[in-house]
């Protein structure tokens, strides 16, 4: 049964699930459809910037005590697997048409090194500020989380809250409570201009 979780709630991930390691996370959303209209010349001239492609990116930051303490420990388009072997970002998706998982990242909770206190999903927008694109584009965003060993889905998150104006969103955290694993529903969005604005805050 998968628990649909709210904003700011908290759920234990490994307790309860006995042996769960290797997990999926799931990121997806949706470029929100653009009512047509404006004629043939609104058309032309980005009447409502119907259809531009948002490229939403999914991205993982692993935490040494709340602390991004190297480079190496950024999972991103850029850098898909953990030197330590945990994690593995399958790719990047340019445009978020499809139903489904638009982005996935592979978690191996057994693997994460013990200094690695928290892991962090946050999407972010792709040049947003060049394209002038926002989260105010994208709806039906959430984050989900499967148990690889038999495709179960164990937590949905969906975000609801209205996101225009905002470039980035930290979606939720999975993190280390004694010797299990604890999962938060985030779910802010802030104007971060990229990855690199984001890890400059740890």
């Amino acid at each position: 049964m998968t628990i649909s979780l709210q904003k700011g709630q908290r759920i234990d991930l490994t307790k309860g699930n006995a042996g769960l390691s290797k997990i999926m996370v799931g990121l997806g959303w949706d470029p929100v459809q653009q009512k047509k209209g404006g004629g043939l010349l609104g058309g032309l001239f980005g009447g409502g910037g119907g259809g531009a492609d948002v490229d939403c990116d999914a991205s993982l930051l692993m935490l040494e005590d709340d602390k991004l303490t190297s480079k190496k420990d950024l999972i991103y388009f850029g850098n898909l697997k953990s030197a330590c072997g945990s994690i593995n970002h399958t790719g990047d998706n340019l445009t978020g048409a499809g139903d489904g998982d638009d982005e996935q990242i592979l978690v191996d909770l057994s693997k994460v090194p013990q200094r690695i206190t928290k892991l962090v999903f946050v999407v972010n927008i792709y040049d947003a500020v060049k394209r002038k694109q926002d989260f105010g584009m994208i709806e039906n965003a959430f984050i989900r989380v499967v148990n690889q060993s038999n495709q179960e889905e164990l937590i949905k998150f969906n975000l609801t809250d209205n996101y225009s104006g905002k470039t980035s969103l930290f979606v939720a955290e999975i993190y280390r409570h004694g010797s299990e694993w604890k999962f938060a529903a985030i779910g802010n969005g802030t104007n971060d201009a990229g990855l690199s604005d984001i890890a400059k805050k740890y």
